[in-house]
């Protein structure tokens, strides 16, 4: 798996990523911290990137493009501290890997971790 972080996930995330073995890239070291949200799942799709934010933005992007990837992890923690991201992110890592690679949404708060598969089918 491969990750990139959106500018709201701290850099210490991508090196607790990489600590991890997980390619792990952040926004603002590509030099891409002004790109638009839609060219940003863009390249997360086209390179094979989970996509980390904490922008919700990225969720209704992913469900209008009924796509399949990328996977987009989404926090919603009232404290975005890189060790309570990070905290949550292992759990993510260790029980949802399957979800991730086969294209999901995950919602982040403090109590839950909602997940949601791709495509997000209209009713």
């Amino acid at each position: 798996m491969k990750f990139l972080a959106d500018m709201g996930i701290s850099p210490k995330t991508i090196t607790f990523l990489q600590q991890l073995g997980y390619e792990s890239i952040h926004l603002f070291s590509l030099g891409l911290h002004q790109l638009p949200d839609s060219k940003i799942l863009k390249k997360a799709r086209n390179e094979g990137y989970i996509l980390l934010t904490h922008d919700l933005d990225f969720g209704e992007l992913v469900a209008a493009s009924q796509a399949k990837l990328p996977s987009v992890i989404i926090f919603r923690l009232k404290n975005m501290h890189p060790d309570e991201v990070n905290r949550h992110l292992n759990v993510i890592i260790t029980n949802h890997t399957t979800a991730l690679e086969q294209g999901v949404v995950i919602s982040v708060t403090n109590n839950q971790i909602r997940l949601r598969s791709l495509p997000i089918k209209n009713n």
